[in-house]
């Protein structure tokens, strides 16, 4: 049976679901760079040290909702597939739109995933490098049934490769960028790529 956690144990977690639910807001509406220490103690009702004493500093906050976000992100492309029958190509066209929806509908959380200063260097929570995994397996999934004789890190490398591919065309059309293709035809821009890419003389 789990110990009661203490007054200090309970204020403290109060306080750090207090501050992902203000960091959250104030990024779905405003963006990651509008995120202040000094607005968010004041709209918590606590000091700005308080914060500290909380996360490590305003990027181990915002890696705590950009976890809200992953999961979020994830449970939206896997539901685009639920109960129905498609091929695996098929399924990546579907996860690939689910995924274009998300960002539309979610733009700023979804950029504030990106726009973190962080690498492959830095110390990145075990629970995001998951978050991030359950995603990838999804992509990964139909790859093996697309392409039954790869190995392993093949799968891996298309995985990454068809991602990274979806998420560029998405940003560059979400941003209207030049290099980018009008909003009403990156879905079209996306199918093609990922139905090109997947074709059976590829494995070959």
């Amino acid at each position: 049976m789990a110990a009661t956690p203490s007054k200090t144990e309970q204020r403290r977690k109060d306080l750090r679901t207090a501050l992902i639910d203000s960091a959250e807001r104030t990024i779905a509406e405003q963006g990651l760079a509008a995120l202040k220490a000094r607005d968010l103690a004041a709209e918590v009702g606590c000091s700005v040290g308080a914060i500290y004493n909380v996360f490590t500093d305003l990027n181990d906050l915002v890696m705590a909702v950009n976890g809200r976000t992953f999961q979020r992100l994830g449970a939206a492309v896997a539901a685009s597939l639920d109960g129905r029958d498609l091929s695996p190509r098929e399924a990546l066209v579907t996860m690939s739109h689910a995924y274009l929806h998300f960002a539309t509908q979610n733009a700023r959380s979804w950029r504030a995933l990106f726009d973190l200063e962080m690498s492959t260097e830095s110390r990145v929570p075990v629970w995001y490098l998951e978050e991030l995994g359950k995603l990838f397996a999804l992509i990964a999934a139909p790859l093996c049934r697309v392409f039954p004789d790869w190995d392993r890190d093949e799968i891996d490398l298309m995985t990454r490769a068809l991602f990274s591919s979806v998420h560029g065309i998405v940003l560059l059309g979400l941003e209207k960028r030049i290099s980018g293709v009008p909003q009403n035809q990156i879905e079209r821009m996306i199918a093609l790529l990922l139905l090109n890419a997947t074709s059976p003389s590829k494995g070959q």
